[in-house]
């Protein structure tokens, strides 16, 4: 296959142990770090990184990306900057350790108690973005911008950031699902991707389609939601070979307080999940 897969395993169990025995039941050798025993890898002091760099070690598994927080829904652009600083540089010394380049970041959603005018808040994202940039590029990391919150959620904001940050490191990571959630279409999703595709590094899968009231969107299995054939589709025409990284929120959403519970089916459904994504890639690159 053209794909490589991965995905963030915390969606299937809360354990390093039961994430990694979740990959291997798929057949995967790589993941995508976030949560572990529900504290965010990025904040692990080094003592707890030790033992999560060991564990991934023993069992052969490498990383492919870190779910970081810099910049996302829970920090608005009134955060103090400085946990984003301190962040990337805790961070950076782990992911050359485990030769990872993708940092996700978002682009910090705008205040609900006291916004900034529109101009502002750009001009404070720009800010921040740039000077995260150039402390990536010296560290050799990927500032992968997800389409999910801040002021890059849609396309024009997304490429209005890329002008003005102008830095090699600052890139897309592409969601198939976010914009179709947030604005309850599909039609969105493509848009963004054909708009941005240019600057994509790296592709987190999620899905969506009509609730039962056939209004507000939900998370479904990829198969169920027609534009991601057509997204993989024009990423395997126009030679995209990374990372298709799993991230169903099906069962548990990081950002919704919407953890796993303890039986099993979080760990169910993201294996059919995998399995599902594979057999629509077949068919795609048939």
């Amino acid at each position: 296959m053209p794909f490589q897969f991965t995905g963030f395993a915390d969606e299937a169990e809360k354990s390093l142990v039961g994430q990694i025995a979740t990959l291997k039941e798929v057949g995967w050798s790589a993941i995508e770090l976030r949560l572990v025993d529900g504290k965010n890898v990025c904040d692990q002091s080094d003592d707890e990184w030790k033992g999560t760099w060991d564990t991934l070690q023993d069992s052969n598994i490498s990383v492919v990306g870190f779910g970081g927080q810099i910049g996302n829904w829970a920090r608005a652009i009134n955060t103090d900057f400085e946990l984003d600083l301190a962040e990337l540089k805790r961070v950076a010394p782990r992911m050359r350790q485990a030769d990872c380049q993708f940092l996700r970041i978002m682009s910090y959603p705008n205040s609900g108690y006291t916004p900034l005018t529109d101009e502002a808040w750009k001009a404070e994202t720009v800010r921040r973005i740039r000077e995260l940039s150039k402390i990536a590029e010296s560290e050799g990391i990927i500032l992968g911008h997800e389409n999910c919150a801040g002021y890059g959620e849609s396309a024009k904001g997304f490429l209005e950031l890329v002008d003005a940050v102008d830095s090699p490191v600052f890139k897309l990571i592409f969601d198939t699902g976010n914009n179709s959630l947030h604005d309850n279409t599909t039609q969105v999703t493509w848009d963004y991707y054909e708009a941005c595709k240019a600057h994509i590094a790296h592709v987190h899968i999620k899905a969506a389609k009509p609730g039962a009231a056939g209004t507000d969107y939900v998370t479904c299995h990829v198969d169920e939601d027609t534009v991601q054939e057509r997204i993989l589709q024009d990423l395997y025409v126009s030679g995209y070979d990374g990372w298709l990284s799993i991230e169903p929120h099906m069962k548990a959403a990081i950002h919704a307080g919407q953890d796993i519970d303890e039986s099993g089916e979080a760990r169910r459904v993201w294996v059919e999940y995998a399995a599902r994504l594979e057999s629509l890639v077949s068919k795609v690159t048939a």
